[in-house]
């Protein structure tokens, strides 16, 4: 059977387009390599952020936005349609400062950020070190304060993969594993896509398959300079509720264990676990909550980030391949709302709306010159 639409990858980008594709009545293949990719969605951390995004770039913070907005009815029709809960909460959020240096630069951001969408828009506030106190747990006597935003929140990145897999499934989708897209090719008005599970036909194909998209983009006429970067997590025993909401390295799931990460190694393809990085890491979160000393690690996992050169998401339609799309980002959880209930419906209408020419690669070659 031919599909609408192939979706390369089967990680959080690629279930989030594919599960929002067969909502919108597609008939969609979900091409997946398997947990032995470089699987981005395995090590993250699980936070729908949206403060300090999109700095550089205001339609990147608008997106998060508008992302973020959607999540708890994504999270909601996930859960009415599988019986999966995605685990999300939207507490708000805290970056919390360890030093005047750290808290300098975060009040830096925050006010650039209200500057350029309206305070009561973007929503971040600074908080002293006393509201802090009020907020959240045993602070260590090196925090000097922090910065908060009501829109963010965090959800479990296992569930939600399950979630989206699922959704798939309950609209008609098929999954397809050990299905790493090797090659693809025009046939007729289709394309084909070669994998060790057989080749699939479909009239669209989205590349997600995260830092493997950088040559299959090269079948379609697409640039999509993408790079790995490193990041480690520590997970500790399960203990009884701490927090009342994410920071951003430190967090507690709904199973009671407390994640602790943020690091970033350019490292190449190493998805090893460095005891100095962990080290560091877990430093960093005693700093800020002397308490955790008290807890076992039990876990630790590091994994790659699909990183381009700004940080920022990739989205573009082959001019030479029409029907041939690509989704790239490091924010596979955050976006997940956004690619499902936005980007999705834009890839079954067969083009990308006006608004996201800004996340077209072209822009490197703007920057470059």
């Amino acid at each position: 059977m031919k599909a609408d639409t192939i979706v390369i990858g089967g990680g959080l980008v690629g279930a989030a387009i594919a599960y929002g594709l067969a909502r919108e009545g597609e008939k969609v293949d979900l091409l997946d390599e398997g947990d032995v990719a470089f699987r981005a969605s395995r090590g993250n951390f699980g936070l729908v952020w949206v403060q300090t995004k999109g700095l550089k770039m205001p339609e990147y913070a608008r997106w998060t936005r508008r992302s973020a907005d959607v999540w708890p009815e994504f999270s909601d029709n996930l859960l009415e349609e599988t019986g999966v809960s995605t685990a999300y909460h939207k507490p708000g959020g805290v970056h919390v400062c360890v030093d005047e240096e750290e808290l300098e630069e975060q009040v830096k951001i925050l006010n650039r950020m209200n500057q350029e969408h309206g305070a009561e828009y973007y929503g971040g506030r600074v908080l002293s070190r006393a509201e802090l106190d009020d907020m959240l747990p045993g602070l260590g006597p090196d925090v000097v304060g922090g910065t908060y935003s009501p829109h963010d929140g965090h959800a479990s990145p296992l569930y939600l993969m399950r979630a989206l897999h699922a959704g798939l499934l309950k609209h008609g989708g098929r999954y397809h594993p050990n299905a790493r897209g090797i090659e693809i090719e025009r046939d007729g008005g289709h394309f084909a896509v070669r994998t060790p599970a057989g080749t699939f036909t479909g009239a669209k194909v989205v590349l997600a398959a995260g830092l493997g998209n950088r040559d299959l983009g090269e079948m379609v006429g697409l640039d999509i300079p993408v790079e790995p970067l490193k990041g480690q997590i520590l997970v500790t025993e399960r203990t009884a509720p701490l927090f009342t909401m994410p920071t951003h390295v430190v967090r507690q799931t709904d199973e009671g264990s407390i994640m602790i990460g943020d690091s970033h190694e350019d490292e190449g393809f190493d998805t090893t676990s460095k005891p100095r990085i962990m080290a560091d890491i877990a430093a960093r979160a005693l700093r800020a909550f002397p308490f955790l000393k008290d807890l076992r690690v039990v876990r630790s996992w590091a994994a790659l980030r699909v990183m381009s050169p700004d940080g920022h998401p990739i989205y573009q339609q082959s001019e030479t391949h029409p029907g041939a799309f690509s989704v790239n980002c490091h924010s596979g959880v955050t976006l997940a709302g956004a690619h499902a209930m936005a980007l999705a419906p834009m890839i079954a209408r067969g083009r990308l709306d006006d608004e996201m020419a800004a996340f077209s690669a072209r822009r490197f070659n703007v920057q470059a010159r």
